[in-house]
């Protein structure tokens, strides 16, 4: 029960990220690779406001969500806009955001140096729970719920609301969009800032769960992030949910019964092993995008 437990918040963080990652490709089937550095960016800057500005960590994530969205707005007008009347946009997008990214760390290197940062000591609650014998921190219960909350509120947005009708339209087809008297632009840019918003928060939250926030955090949870909307089907927010918490099973398990050297290899076994019975992932579908 306690590794059960501990896939779930594991994997709840997994799956926030990789949503941000599957909303600008499902919607805009752009692959944003400086998604990675602003997870980095949002957990330092989440540690700041805390340990420095003297916020709770909960007042906190509001502005860390703020600080991404602006993150996705730039990625957005700078890395992917000036390129999309190219042939090769696609291609020089995804290159452009790795450039982007880049960036981003080296001005996270310039501000807080390769130190590894951490939370002040008394940032977190410190109650706990047992639960079928397993033992619960409030502040995992609260990560879990906040994630699933988002994932849940994201879903809503864009199936029931008016802007992620619109989302909808520009992904089926941006001419015809255009032509219904939809701002394609707007739709754009509004969904790299809310993808970026839930890759920050994602950030925060991870750096909350482990207590440590690196240059490089974002590198290593970027291939699981991609792992998780193959498994879980490419475009699919469903799927980033399940694949998420599949991933995050996976590799506590692993840990558990084989040995934490063979965590990557149980995970991205799993991967494969998908990817040969269902090459579509278990929530997506073969379908023909129009140009």
């Amino acid at each position: 029960m306690q590794q059960l437990l501990n896939g779930l918040f594991v994997g709840s963080i997994y799956a926030l990220f990789a949503i941000g990652f599957t909303l600008v490709f499902g919607i805009l089937d752009r692959l944003n690779l400086a998604h990675p550095a602003v997870f980095a960016a949002a957990a330092f800057v989440g540690i700041e406001l805390v340990a420095v500005g003297g916020l709770s960590i909960w007042a906190a994530l509001p502005i860390v969500a703020v600080v991404g969205a602006v993150l996705g707005y730039l990625i957005e007008r700078l890395a992917f806009r000036p390129l999309k009347g190219r042939p090769d946009a696609h291609f020089a997008g995804l290159i452009s955001s790795i450039g982007f990214g880049g960036m981003v760390i080296a001005l996270l290197l310039w501000r807080y140096g390769p130190d590894t940062r951490r939370f002040p000591i008394d940032a977190f609650p410190g109650k706990a729970f047992e639960v079928a014998g397993a033992r619960v921190t409030l502040l995992q219960v609260a990560i879990l719920v906040i994630s699933v909350l988002l994932m849940a509120a994201l879903t809503w947005l864009v199936a029931r609301s008016r802007l992620g009708r619109a989302m909808r339209a520009v992904a089926e087809n941006p001419r015809a969009a255009t032509v219904l008297g939809i701002n394609v632009d707007r739709v754009t840019v509004t969904t790299f800032a809310l993808s970026s918003a839930l890759g920050a928060v994602a950030g925060a939250l991870f750096a909350m769960n482990v207590n440590s926030a690196q240059l490089g955090m974002g590198a290593a949870i970027e291939l699981k992030g991609l792992a998780v909307i193959i498994v879980g089907g490419m475009g699919s927010l469903p799927g980033a949910l399940v694949g998420g918490i599949l991933l995050g099973l996976a590799e506590v398990f692993a840990v558990q019964y084989v040995g934490s050297s063979w965590r990557d290899l149980v995970a991205f076994g799993m991967l494969f092993l998908l990817l040969v019975i269902r090459p579509q992932g278990l929530f997506g579908s073969r379908r023909v995008r129009e140009v």
